[in-house]
């Protein structure tokens, strides 16, 4: 089989795993280079479960949830897998979004390959990719994620490798914690990167859509949304009156979690002693009024 050449390399990645075996035997770093900063359409079928994976029990709720993202709106996240041959691939971070996906009904998934042994010159590679200027907030943050992971950096080290600060690098990496709908937005530079730094604070991730949505709707600058963060995340102080005990239960918990997935917005049950109690639906405009009471009247 011709060997193409190094230009060849770059006229995709299908290409370049048509003649992998060939190439690395030409130039190794070259290779390595380019899988490190594209990714490759894989056959579920052809990728197994590395056996050595210390996490083996999954919640099949998040799951499910995760899978419905994905149909939604694609595995933003790549899979990492090993090339062991030509037709099979380990994976080696991504085990949920695996699951996920085969729960879905992909056929075939995203993914970064890696050769059997190229772990400096991955690293070097990742590196060097991390330093473009077209990379969005959340290509970074998958970038930093990838060298942590695959090449057992920790946060400082990996400041020290791309010349970042350390907050910076965890402030980037936290972009991963908040839902697809958001991360595209990212991408897509419908919200900033001061946005998404405020909203990827809110534990609640029905008040953190809520507000994403508003943001979108409204045009809030990057103070508005920080000022209503922090409103958000001041605790209540009042005491229980009357039997109130305000306790929080896993029962209640999942309870307000369903509500406020439904409503869009934050809600909480209070439960007294002897049964009774009442529900509060939180908003923080007249558009957030109005968008509740659309969610109830499509109920």
């Amino acid at each position: 089989m011709a060997k193409a050449n190094k230009k060849d390399l770059g006229k995709g990645i299908r290409a370049l795993l048509t003649n992998l075996d060939d190439e690395i035997e030409e130039n190794v770093e070259v290779v390595v280079k380019e899988l490190s900063s594209n990714v490759a359409m894989i056959p579920l079928s052809k990728i197994e479960v590395n056996p050595y994976q210390p996490r083996t029990e999954f919640e099949i709720q998040a799951l499910q949830e995760l899978s419905q993202s994905i149909l939604t709106y694609g595995l933003i996240q790549p899979l990492t897998v090993r090339r062991l041959n030509a037709d099979t691939y380990q994976l080696i971070s991504g085990e949920r979004r695996l699951r996920a996906s085969t729960m879905a009904g992909l056929e075939e998934v995203p993914a970064y390959i890696r050769l059997a042994d190229d772990q400096g010159m991955l690293e070097m590679a990742l590196v060097e990719n991390i330093q473009r200027r077209d990379l969005n907030a959340v290509e970074i943050a998958i970038s930093y994620q990838r060298l942590m992971d695959e090449c057992k950096l920790t946060h400082e080290s990996l400041s020290n490798r791309v010349g970042k600060d350390r907050s910076t690098v965890t402030n980037y990496v936290r972009l991963l914690k908040l839902p697809p709908e958001i991360q595209n937005a990212i991408k897509n530079n419908q919200i900033t990167m001061g946005h998404a730094r405020s909203l990827v604070g809110i534990p609640d991730i029905a008040f953190q859509l809520s507000l994403f949505h508003q943001i979108l709707r409204e045009g809030l600058s990057v103070r508005a949304t920080e000022l209503i963060t922090q409103s958000y995340g001041k605790p209540s102080q009042k005491k229980p009156q009357n039997g109130n005990t305000n306790s929080i239960t896993p029962q209640i918990k999942d309870i307000q979690d369903k509500l406020s997935r439904i409503l869009g917005s934050k809600v909480q049950l209070k439960v007294n002693s002897d049964g009774s109690g009442k529900i509060e639906i939180l908003f923080n405009s007249n558009d957030s009024l109005s968008h509740i009471l659309d969610r109830l009247e499509s109920q």
